[in-house]
């Protein structure tokens, strides 16, 4: 019987004591956490709207062109004697270099003969005034009705000062076509065409080569109508940078020198040209500005007061996101003024105290409840601290027992 007992007993015994064991161990253990209930709220990041002043900087673009282009042709016939040695394509030449001569023996006798004959015209007025005094003074003792115009040679002298005219005109056009067998350049110019060699003959009023004026260069280039509402009230000799749109790109500074007036009927836009003094640089050591080259435009437009800047992202349909009460977001309609690039500028419906939200929820409502990634911060820091705080008081616990 004792044994049958015992054999019932042992196993509740042991029960027991597991149980008792148990017990014991979970009381002298560290307790468990609590479980925080979990916080949904999205986190976002918000800046403070800061209005400024912002100018307006209008840009453009388009290609060099010269101020002038200039066909040159002979003025006078004769044979090609020589020509400048920049006289070739690519060439440079200043302003007045011979460009080519044309032989010029006849030009020279042409104009002996007009000094001869304007010599022979002058002498022939003298001896006629001579006369004419002569008569003039016969003219006193003889009654008036016999003295006539015809009498004081009056006729004779128009005729011989008329002479001396026309061989004045003489001298004047062999001088002219004289000079005019040497062809000069009209003003600092690129060679860009020359069609004559050593020996050929021109004749008079054949082209025979093309110049571009280097001197000046203009850009012309177009205008947004969105953009020429920024446009200053006054662009004449306004300053404008000129830069090349290459991968060692260089500037330049222009200057507006009008406004072409007309809005194209195709593409609904007007034309700014600006000139640029010296686009080879050839009187200054400045970059050169090739015929040809396309070229970004800037000049200072109008200045806007009151901007906001925002990130495009930002903006959706003109409203943008903003902190409201008690953690919440809520939607602003906002004047959109102009696009810059990547930004917005807003004109209008932003407060100086309101807070734009920058990292946007995914799915955004009016109202909806957030938490600003600032305050986590610091509720993670305070986190952290009592994590410590725990953490060594379990470590001095475990090192007590």
């Amino acid at each position: 019987m004792s044994k049958k007992w015992l054999k019932v007993a042992a196993p509740v015994v042991l029960l027991i004591a597991g149980i008792g064991a148990f017990v014991l161990v979970k009381s002298n253990g560290p307790t468990p956490p609590e479980k925080k209930e979990v916080d949904t709220r999205p986190t976002i990041t918000v800046k403070q709207v800061n209005p400024e002043f912002h100018q307006v900087r209008v840009k453009g673009y388009g290609a060099v062109t010269p101020l002038e282009k200039t066909m040159i042709s002979a003025q006078v016939s004769g044979e090609v004697v020589k020509w400048h040695p920049n006289f070739v394509q690519g060439g440079l030449v200043k302003r007045g270099e011979v460009l080519f001569e044309i032989e010029s023996d006849n030009y020279e006798v042409a104009l002996l003969q007009a000094e001869s004959l304007l010599k022979t015209a002058q002498a022939q007025l003298i001896e006629e005034r001579g006369r004419a005094e002569v008569a003039k003074r016969e003219a006193k003792s003889m009654p008036d009705a016999r003295v006539s115009d015809l009498y004081l040679r009056k006729p004779q002298v128009m005729s011989a000062e008329a002479s001396v005219k026309s061989a004045e005109a003489s001298v004047k056009l062999a001088t002219r076509d004289l000079d005019n067998c040497k062809v000069v350049a009209p003003y600092d110019a690129l060679i860009v065409k020359r069609d004559l060699g050593t020996g050929q003959f021109v004749n008079k009023g054949t082209n025979v080569g093309e110049l571009y004026n280097v001197e000046k260069a203009e850009i012309v280039f177009p205008i947004a109508g969105f953009d020429r509402t920024f446009l200053p009230n006054t662009l004449l000799n306004l300053p404008a940078e000129v830069s090349t749109r290459e991968k060692f790109s260089s500037v330049r500074s222009g200057t507006i020198v009008r406004d072409t007036g007309i809005v194209d009927q195709a593409t609904r836009m007007g034309n700014i040209v600006v000139e640029v003094n010296d686009p080879y640089g050839l009187k200054d050591d400045l970059p050169r500005l090739m015929f040809g080259t396309y070229v970004e435009v800037s000049f200072n437009g109008q200045g806007l007061n009151n901007i906001v800047k925002l990130s495009q992202d930002l903006v959706t349909n003109n409203k943008v996101w903003v902190l409201g009460d008690d953690n919440t977001i809520t939607q602003k309609v906002v004047d959109v003024v102009k696009e810059e690039g990547k930004l917005f500028l807003i004109g209008g419906g932003l407060n100086s105290d309101d807070k734009i939200v920058e990292t946007i929820p995914e799915y955004a409502q009016e109202g909806m409840k957030i938490k600003l990634a600032s305050d986590t911060k610091e509720g993670d820091d305070e986190s952290s601290d009592d994590a410590n705080v725990i953490s060594t008081s379990v470590a001095q616990s475990n090192k007590d027992a």
